[in-house]
């Protein structure tokens, strides 16, 4: 096994190009520089690769180590000069933009936008034999839509071909042209059932670049995704990286596939979740999309809210999450009017940031409900596979009508990291942290970190590299990376549920600290307490009150270790759901109490 002493690493972005060098050093893989530079993708330069070439130069400049010859990166490296390897990811150009297939939509239709998200692309529609859609306006919504590939499935090995050849036959009428040239066939892929192969072949085959994979649903009882994922990947690489302006050049550089931005964070959740054999849930909220990736019951899942962001989207997340929903987390008397003129202003000038402590106290509570969305959404996609017969029990029946229940369940979760600019760059960790607990309300025992500058991507390409001789290597630096440089660990958080009147006694905690001194908390319904503690392990026991459970189940006392953080151990006694109280003086005041409580904004005097 070949070890790797340097990697450089990019990211290309659709506004910024980020590039970080890592080095093994005393044993041990460590971020030394980064340097960003605006992306190059669009009209004056029309070449990627400019970009690149700025992100690098700032961080040959940082380091004082020569990168570049010329208009090339120096690999392997020769003494002082170059790094071993060159890797990079790429959401530039608007990332990857597919349309998927599926006989039934709430089967083969969602296991392929499974498929396709899990991949890191955009889904634009889903169409399904039984979507309520006539064939003519299928055709003309395929026609609208010129994706760069799309994903066709369809029935179980064996079963009946008639449906699926039908969508084929559909795709070809409508002769799709891709988004990004007009010199290439559009790329379209089919997992569907394989006796409907030859007949896919003859309809779609002379039209399209048609791949052939195995079926996404071989059987009702399992999905086989990995194929398409991967057939995703190659076909990204070979078309639609080929047609944006400069992928060529930067395609010959990179010493691995490059990758879709949304592909690299979700393999590395995957991994750390395997890695460490725990429930994890990652969020990205960016300036048009907010995408969340989950592991629970070692399944991977991933959406995208691609209207829900916090600049190009901001005017979405205001009409669905409706003024009243954003106004309840601002801890300020304002009008709707002027909240309106506020975020219109944000959207015509999205890269502005806030300049004064109003705005900025504006601008996370429209984020609490960005991200609150976005994981309704989520939830709803990330379930059983539907259309399986399972054993259930009378009350299952009544708790839940359909089969699909979801994987999401707040109780299992290990850790929650967060990331983009409004949690990544938030000017108090506290305000990071206490945005994922009111957006995500974890309970029981949950980990909180934040992504401090949006590297996830860089270490998931890293993680992904196949060759033999590397891989081992490559990994080891993703993981360690990612734990001691990436993850800014905030605490935890506490959150006892279960039934409970204002003010009632709902946990007693007591915690034993790494220098042998105690600390005795009792928690009331209503109450959000924040103790300060590093992250180092901390013995503590969770004693909950008659009804409530913190874990175990309900009134079951938990022994465990806690670990603290930048932002220490928060207990939330508000319940789940809390609600907010209606009268506008009782909402702010108590707004302002938990801001206090978390020490959200101390330059400010205590309201």
């Amino acid at each position: 096994m070949k070890k790797l002493q340097s990697i450089l690493a990019t990211d290309c972005g659709s506004t910024t190009t980020k590039a970080i060098l890592i080095e093994f050093i005393d044993g041990e893989y460590r971020l030394r520089f980064r340097g960003e530079a605006p992306t190059t993708v669009e009209a004056p330069f029309e070449d990627v690769t400019r970009g690149v070439l700025n992100a690098v130069m700032e961080v040959e400049e940082l380091s004082s180590r020569k990168l570049l010859d010329g208009e090339k990166i120096i690999t392997p490296h020769k003494d002082d000069e170059g790094v071993d390897i060159y890797v990079s990811t790429s959401s530039a150009g608007g990332g990857l933009q597919m349309m998927v297939a599926g006989v039934v939509k709430s089967m083969s239709g969602e296991s392929a936008e499974r498929a396709a998200l899990g991949a890191g692309s955009i889904v634009m529609d889903v169409l399904a034999s039984n979507d309520g859609r006539k064939p003519h306006e299928k055709i003309t919504r395929i026609r609208q839509l010129r994706p760069d590939m799309i994903l066709l499935s369809g029935g179980i090995d064996g079963g009946t071909t008639k449906h699926v050849v039908e969508l084929a036959e559909i795709l070809k009428a409508a002769n799709p042209q891709p988004r990004l040239g007009s010199d290439y066939k559009l790329p379209v892929i089919y997992a569907g059932n394989n006796k409907a192969s030859d007949e896919i072949s003859k309809t779609l085959g002379d039209q399209t670049d048609l791949t052939i994979v195995e079926n996404i649903r071989p059987i009702l009882e399992r999905e086989n995704l990995n194929p398409s994922r991967d057939k995703i990947h190659d076909l990204f690489m070979e078309h639609v990286m080929q047609q944006a302006p400069g992928y060529n050049k930067l395609m010959s550089w990179t010493d691995a596939p490059i990758m879709p931005t949304p592909g690299a964070v979700g393999s590395l959740i995957e991994m750390i979740a395997e890695e460490e054999n725990i429930s994890v849930v990652g969020v990205d909220i960016g300036g048009a999309t907010t995408d969340i990736f989950s592991v629970f019951q070692k399944q991977f899942n991933r959406t995208v809210s691609a209207n829900l962001g916090m600049s190009y989207s901001i005017c979405n997340v205001l009409a669905e999450a409706t003024l009243e929903n954003v106004l309840r987390w601002v801890p300020l008397d304002i009008d709707e009017k002027e909240l309106t003129n506020r975020i219109g202003n944000k959207m015509i000038r999205p890269t502005t940031v806030p300049q004064s402590m109003e705005e900025l106290k504006i601008e996370q509570a429209i984020a609490r409900e960005a991200l609150r969305l976005s994981f309704i959404q989520h939830k709803s996609f990330a379930v059983n596979l539907k259309g399986v017969q399972k054993e259930r029990t009378i009350s299952d029946a009544f708790e839940q009508s359909d089969s699909g229940l979801s994987l999401v369940d707040m109780m299992e979760l290990d850790l929650l990291v967060g990331s983009g600019g409004v949690l990544s760059h938030a000017p108090r960790r506290e305000q990071s942290a206490r945005m994922l607990i009111d957006s995500f309300l974890p309970e029981g025992i949950t980990q909180l970190a934040v992504d401090s500058i949006f590297m996830m991507p860089q270490l998931g390409v890293l993680a992904n590299i196949d060759q033999e001789d590397l891989a081992e290597s490559a990994r080891k630096a993703a993981l360690e990376v990612f734990n001691k440089d990436c993850l800014i660990r905030l605490g935890t958080c506490v959150a006892p549920v279960g039934k409970a009147n204002s003010g009632d006694e709902i946990l007693s905690v007591s915690l034993t600290m790494q220098d042998g001194s105690e600390k005795q908390i009792i928690l009331h319904q209503g109450e959000l307490l924040a103790i300060p503690a590093e992250y180092e392990p901390i013995k503590a026991t969770l004693s909950p009150a008659k009804g409530m459970n913190v874990g175990a189940g309900k009134n079951e006392e938990i022994n465990t270790t806690l670990y603290g953080g930048v932002v220490g151990l928060v207990f939330d006694g508000r319940g789940r759901p809390f609600n907010l109280p209606i009268e506008n003086d009782k909402r702010i005041s108590s707004l302002n109490i938990w801001s206090n409580a978390m020490n959200e904004y101390p330059n400010e005097k205590n309201q």
